[in-house]
């Protein structure tokens, strides 16, 4: 690594690296800017691959074009309808039949019994990118529904006027994710440097990280099927930012420390790259690592964002270790001003805070990480309030939605699941069977059952749920169908619908909790194994892990249940909570324990400790401070689900940073001692003498 070190700081290979990173950027620029038209955000985006409801999916576009969106469309007058509401109504239907986008007929005017409202069923065909299209379409029908009699209220719902929300609420995600996640990193490096200029160079290095990483995944999404969807490509920008300054701020401040070193800054780069570089690849590696373990998921959703995320890290990795060097290097010491590195300089890490931290965890370490485990664990315990179960369409944003009024008014005046039918396919010659056994089963309105619809040996047929289509009682109903038809012989018979595919993703998101945490938990060991040469330290470093997550999940349950009043969390919460907490918590793992043992190897397990921690202190505070700052602006949007991952995330880096990092692990190593290092030959190193151990505190 020291020769490669040696190419990217040369006095004149330097500039080689910078035009290359310039000639990358320029040929994948363009791509970049081309992933936000790549991203599939569809339901089978979303959905397992094997669930029953995406095979329906799969099969019913031999009756129903897969790009069919229904919009229904609610006239509402509390004091009934009058006869030129009913008029304006049919000539709205009349025009709705006329659009270039319809696909099969216009349903209705269908009036309600009490006489108040009257709903209007407009299937749409808006082609493959029919989501992000579907606000537009959206707009056009309600403008056109709104020029009717005064006081005649008009809603836009049904899937279509809910993939317009969600459509309205992701769009400019990538603008207002990246505008949000650069303003916190300046601010922080601002604060951290104290210097005017020096956060340009980490700012633009993330900047050129993400922009290649975006080109990279549009191309696999593109030419190989990866699935990138909205959520994927907004955690993509909060990532690359986040985890990509960490890596900085670990070279800048090794970088500075070398600068008070050696008189030539090639020289002092060459040796803080060398030193350094281990231990951010290492912390790259286990968070793509960790990412990639959710290619083990069934959700398609939660396996595509592994592969999104590991390239993300991966090539923000890259870009620090060689254009971010070169950067450094080539505009000189004058970079840090006002606080520019000398020669012979002292080093400020010798008497700062975290070497006072370190001294007075020094005095009684046992009770130090006792106690701060006795925290943390009864901040374990607010997990009984977490209800990951879940969250309806009203539920799922911040603030009301258009469609959910809609959705309102509709199940006030006609069946609850009207709009969001109850699919059945089942082979042709037990139709009749499974459409009587389906009009039988409690919660489908037995008036609504459809006749079936034949093609190609199968048949299609549809009911209506008498509860609203995101409510448990739909869910049962979905259960209910399933048992009802399933043991109908020679039917084969399968239960899909917008209520079936909720159903499906929650369970699947279930399944896929327990399956991939002990996956990521065992990968993030066996790395720490190889990385400190240890077993012990591996398995006390991992019990942090997990007691920091569920301190995490524990206080994010109580504020998202007593602060926000969310109504509960996406089954998908708790996953992606974990990932995250714990493939960039094991970084501050990695940056403190490498330099602890680095230290141990010269001074000493007991002044290694001490050193490390002081050391690294305040590299990893700042760097904490920084992803939980980028994470933090997943707030911004107006999704519950997005505004959870980012307290929580934000909240866990803190606790890491500032607690476990810094305190618990560095009481239990004081504690254990040497045998932290067990079986290494490190553990069985014979401690300094006093004389020995007056060694000067380095910076990180």
């Amino acid at each position: 690594m020291s020769q490669v070190a040696g190419w990217i700081t040369h006095r004149y290979l330097k500039f080689a690296v910078i035009v290359f990173w310039l000639v990358v950027v320029a040929l994948l620029g363009p791509l970049a800017g081309k992933l936000t038209g790549a991203q599939d955000n569809d339901a089978k985006s979303w959905l397992p691959a094997n669930a029953e409801s995406t095979e329906v999916l799969d099969v019913a576009t031999g009756f129903v074009s897969s790009n069919t969106i229904p919009a229904v469309i609610v006239y509402e007058r509390p004091a009934g309808l009058t006869p030129e509401d009913l008029a304006a109504v049919a000539a709205d239907a009349a025009e709705f039949g006329s659009l270039d986008t319809l696909d099969g007929d216009v349903i209705g005017p269908i009036p309600s019994e009490d006489g108040e409202a009257v709903q209007i069923i407009v299937p749409l065909d808006l082609g493959s990118d029919g989501w992000n299209l579907a606000a537009d379409a959206v707009d056009d029908l309600r403008a056109t529904a709104e020029d009717g009699p005064d006081g005649l209220d008009v809603y836009v719902t049904g899937p279509a006027g809910s993939a317009a929300d969600s459509s309205a609420a992701f769009e400019g995600i990538d603008g207002t994710l990246l505008y949000a996640a650069v303003a916190v990193v300046i601010v922080i490096l601002l604060i951290t440097y104290r210097s005017p200029i020096l956060w340009l160079l980490p700012v633009l290095s993330a900047g050129v990280a993400l922009t290649v990483s975006q080109a990279l995944i549009y191309l696999l999404a593109d030419n190989y099927d990866l699935t990138v969807n909205a959520q994927s490509a907004g955690i993509l920008t909060v990532l690359v930012f986040g985890a990509g300054t960490d890596y900085a701020l670990l070279l800048v401040a090794r970088y500075r420390e070398e600068l008070r070193k050696h008189g030539d800054r090639h020289e002092a780069m060459a040796l803080a790259l060398h030193r350094a570089s281990p231990a951010i690849i290492a912390s790259g590696a286990t968070v793509a690592i960790g990412m990639l373990c959710l290619l083990f998921a069934t959700m398609n959703s939660t396996a595509g964002l592994g592969p999104v995320a590991a390239i993300g890290v991966g090539v923000a990795v890259l870009v620090m270790l060689t254009l971010l060097p070169a950067l450094l290097v080539t505009c000189g010491r004058w970079i840090f001003w006002p606080r520019t590195p000398k020669l012979g300089d002292d080093e400020p890490s010798e008497h700062g805070f975290w070497a006072r931290v370190g001294g007075r965890i020094e005095r009684r370490p046992r009770a130090t990480w006792i106690g701060t485990s006795a925290i943390l664990a009864v901040a374990c315990l607010g997990i009984v309030a977490l209800n990951a179960t879940g969250l309806t369409t009203e539920e799922s944003f911040r603030g009301t939605q258009p469609s959910i009024e809609g959705e309102k008014v509709l199940s006030a005046h006609f069946p609850g699941g009207a709009g969001s039918p109850v699919a059945v396919i089942a082979n042709e010659d037990q139709a009749t069977e499974v459409a009587s056994v389906f009009a039988e089963v409690e919660g489908i309105d037995p008036t609504s059952i459809t006749e079936p619809v034949v093609k190609d040996g199968l048949a299609y047929i549809e009911g209506t749920l008498t509860s609203a289509p995101d409510s448990d009682d739909a869910y049962d109903t979905v259960d209910r169908v399933r048992d009802a038809v399933h043991p109908v012989p020679g039917a084969d018979a399968l239960v899909g619908g917008t209520t079936a595919v909720n159903l499906d993703v929650q369970r699947a998101s279930a399944d896929d909790n327990r399956l991939i945490i002990p996956i990521i938990l065992l990968v993030v060991f066996l790395i720490l194994v190889v990385l400190l040469r240890s077993i012990l330290a591996p398995l006390v470093l991992m019990g942090t892990v997990v007691l920091s997550f569920g301190a995490a999940i524990g206080v994010s349950a109580l504020v998202f249940k007593y602060v926000f009043g969310y109504a509960g969390a996406d089954t998908s919460f708790p996953l992606f909570v974990f990932v995250f907490l714990v493939a960039l918590g094991i970084d501050y793992n990695i940056f403190l324990m490498t330099r602890v043992r680095e230290e141990a190897i010269r001074l000493g397990h007991h002044r290694g400790s001490l050193v490390g921690l002081a050391a690294t202190g305040g590299v990893i505070t700042s760097a904490g401070l920084v992803l939980a700052g980028t994470f933090a602006v997943l707030g911004t949007l107006p999704l519950v689900a997005f505004a959870e991952i980012g307290f929580a995330v934000a909240f866990g880096v803190l606790l890491d940073t500032l607690v476990v990092r810094s305190v618990l692990v560095t009481a239990l190593n004081l504690d254990i001692g040497k045998a932290m290092w067990w079986p290494s030959a490190l553990s069985r190193q014979p401690e300094p003498t006093p004389v020995e151990e007056k060694v000067p505190v380095p910076a990180a």
